[in-house]
């Protein structure tokens, strides 16, 4: 395994942990300010939204430098978000640390991705894409629980305190272990990254983002709801049951990246039937403790499988001009965050119960697939004799100028 795509997971793993475990935190840092939980919350909204933001903002502004000197620049903006994070008098303070260091978020992911892919033979790709995601799975295994109990031992700070220094580590790791020459730059600049859009293969890639991470996320959102108020686990039983959620995040990550290696359509068709199936099926069980816990890990484990080739698939559509595109689809997995989170919660206020935010992934899992089969039949009907990499589903390498 290159040493760069270790700097690139924990890199990963600083911006996960600083995405996710504020949600332990929250009325710690609350009282701490004085504020109501509404405006607690938009520590975490806010942050959502910077990271659509900066995924197509910092990712345009950055195609003209080499991608390694963004990947530097972007970490060093994390630290410095973290950094004012840690120290914030007030509220505004914090809430503007927050989104400085979202802003870094979709562009690292984005531009990390067609780094990592550059790393390694056109047949590790999806791997090496997996490598970076590590370190998201890693931060909500590991990352979130203690950086919750460093935070209510020490005080929520001592918190970003540590974040702070993950970043600086993976400032230091992505400046001596990532080569110049994996990073390159964009061959085309900002107006040959746009061409990418006329591409009706990357706008199928986004949609299918959208409804496929989208459906997994909006389920998850209210699954605290669903694990008491339907299976009737004690409260004091959700963060291990989160665990277990997130050990399937890890181990599907993993096994998605091997599996979209072989081919990137095959895999999404079949992961998101898996999904979609896992997910009526949790509605359905969710009542019996046992099939509760079961289909968490499995919610997590499909729902995560799909991450590296949904991620792969963009970038193999606009092959000549990925950076603009890599960044356009991490906006896209936090724009169906949102959608899903949504979509569920219309559906509670609805009086639909907390199991009716599991039908809804279901239903936008059906969407992905049906967007992924029309890709795909689409990709087939365009390919030309000999030319291996005019469709996504296919074992030909990422160009990585």
């Amino acid at each position: 395994m290159p040493a760069g795509l270790i700097a690139l997971a924990l890199g990963g793993f600083g911006i996960g942990l600083t995405e996710f475990v504020i949600a332990g935190l929250l009325p710690e840092v609350a009282a701490d300010f004085h504020v109501d939980e509404a405006a607690a919350g938009w520590l975490i909204s806010g942050y959502a939204l910077a990271v659509v933001v900066g995924a197509l903002g910092l990712t345009a502004a950055a195609t003209r430098l080499p991608r390694k000197a963004a990947l530097i620049g972007l970490m060093v903006l994390f630290i410095v978000g973290n950094l004012l994070s840690a120290v914030a008098p007030d509220y505004g303070t914090m809430l503007a640390g927050r989104i400085i260091a979202a802003l870094c978020h979709g562009a690292f992911f984005g531009i990390g991705s067609v780094v990592a892919a550059g790393l390694v033979a056109p047949e590790k790709q999806a791997r090496a894409i997996a490598v970076m995601f590590t370190g998201l799975t890693a931060a909500n295994v590991l990352g979130v629980p203690f950086g919750t109990l460093l935070g209510q031992a020490l005080g929520w700070r001592s918190t970003f305190w540590a974040i702070t220094g993950i970043g600086v580590i993976a400032l230091i790791g992505v400046a001596l272990l990532v080569p110049a020459s994996a990073g390159g730059r964009s061959a085309t600049g900002l107006r040959g990254e746009l061409s990418a859009f006329r591409s009706g293969q990357v706008w199928l890639s986004l949609a299918a983002t959208v409804l496929g991470f989208g459906g997994m996320f909006g389920a998850f959102t209210y699954i605290a709801y669903t694990l008491t108020g339907v299976a009737d686990f004690a409260s004091a039983a959700v963060p291990w049951l989160l665990i277990l959620f997130g050990l399937g995040l890890f181990a599907g990550n993993w096994a998605g990246g091997r599996l979209a290696d072989r081919s990137i359509d095959r895999t999404l068709l079949w992961l998101l039937a898996a999904l979609a199936v896992v997910l009526a099926a949790f509605a359905l069980v969710a009542g019996v403790p046992a099939g509760a816990i079961i289909g968490l890990v499995l919610m997590g484990a499909f729902g995560f499988a799909t991450v590296p080739a949904l991620q792969l698939r963009v970038l193999s559509s606009a092959a000549h001009a990925p950076t603009l595109a890599s960044g356009a689809n991490i906006a896209a997995f936090n724009l169906g965050n949102a959608l899903g989170a949504w979509l569920g919660g219309l559906t509670i206020a609805a009086g639909l119960g907390y199991t009716s935010p599991l039908w809804v992934g279901a239903a936008m899992t059906v969407g992905a697939l049906i967007v992924v089969a029309i890709a795909a039949a689409s990709a087939r009907r365009s390919r030309r004799p000999g030319a291996a990499h005019a469709s996504a589903d296919r074992e030909s390498a990422l160009p990585v100028p």
